[in-house]
């Protein structure tokens, strides 16, 4: 007889909604808690989260970054959204482990088996996503877009310069100074602007680095195959393609980095399937119930 079956639990409805009450009690309680933690520390998280746009400034020949807030309630509030993503962060194995915990007794021990990986690799493939975003993608955006207005600024002053000077100044002589007429335009930044760039980057990437494991799931349970997959390659880039330019900031070179950091998690969804599809084989073939598709097709 085969020990594949479901826990025991005849508990009627009742009982159910009142443990669905105690799981979401003590989801909810940690998520406050660490809320709490972190907006204690949340002045820290805040300068981690903005170093990205202050070795950005600093690289562009600003020794002393400053960025600002122009309201009396928002750096209060950006402080408490820093707490939320925080406190969600630092509380998901809590939520995830009470949502397992009720889900559980109604799965096949085999379910729990093939699940389990997937609540452990979920995670760890967000902080990797939230990780690049910040390391690689976060500094090369504020590096671009602040370079940009840097060398345009740059090139508006010493462009009338040049061809308003005669042949014979050295090019030395031609720097640009202050304007006596119109607007100096310099960056001054808000600290609730930036960190939505540096968010949106965070989680944006921690979700797409979720592709295998939601491939992986939808392979184990027969909705996808590694053939399919594999013939719907060019459709996925563009569909990778058009995600990119959604959750990205608008430029080109983040949307590429994107890309270029979520298509191989692509391959290596068909290559995990894979791996799935011929171990289900070699099981149904012990069994005596596989039927080869070329054995079909000539009967």
């Amino acid at each position: 007889m085969s020990n594949d079956h479901i826990d025991d639990s005849a508990a009627p409805l009742v009982e159910h909604l009142a443990e669905l009450r105690n799981r979401l009690i003590w989801a909810a309680a940690a998520f406050i808690v660490a809320m709490i933690l972190c907006f204690v520390v949340a002045d820290p998280i805040l300068r981690f989260l903005l170093r990205p746009i202050e070795d950005a400034m600093r690289a562009l020949g600003n020794p002393n970054p400053v960025m600002q807030y122009t309201a009396p309630q928002e750096y209060f509030f950006t402080l408490v959204r820093i707490s939320m993503v925080g406190g969600l962060a630092i509380s998901f194995p809590v939520i995830g482990y009470q949502l397992w915990r009720f889900v559980a007794p109604g799965l096949y021990r085999s379910e729990k088996q093939a699940f389990l990986p997937f609540l452990i690799a979920s995670p760890a493939l967000f902080i990797l996503g939230a990780l690049f975003a910040h390391y690689v993608v976060t500094p090369l955006a504020m590096n671009f877009f602040l370079g940009f207005a840097d060398a345009a600024s740059l090139l508006s002053a010493v462009i009338p310069a040049l061809v308003d000077t005669p042949a014979d100044v050295p090019l030395a002589e031609t720097a640009p100074a202050l304007p006596a007429e119109g607007i100096n335009i310099i960056f001054q930044g808000k600290v609730n602007e930036t960190l939505d760039v540096s968010l949106k980057l965070i989680i944006a990437f921690g979700l797409c680095f979720q592709l295998p494991v939601l491939l992986t799931l939808m392979g184990k349970a027969g909705l996808v195959s590694s053939k399919g997959l594999a013939g719907m390659r060019k459709y996925a880039m563009v569909l990778i393609l058009i995600v990119a330019a959604l959750v990205t900031p608008p430029d080109v070179m983040s949307q590429m980095i994107l890309f270029f950091a979520v298509y191989p998690l692509y391959e290596v969804s068909i290559f995990l399937i894979r791996r799935i599809e011929k171990k289900r084989e070699a099981e149904l073939r012990a069994q005596g119930l596989w039927e080869d598709e070329d054995e079909d097709e000539t009967a």
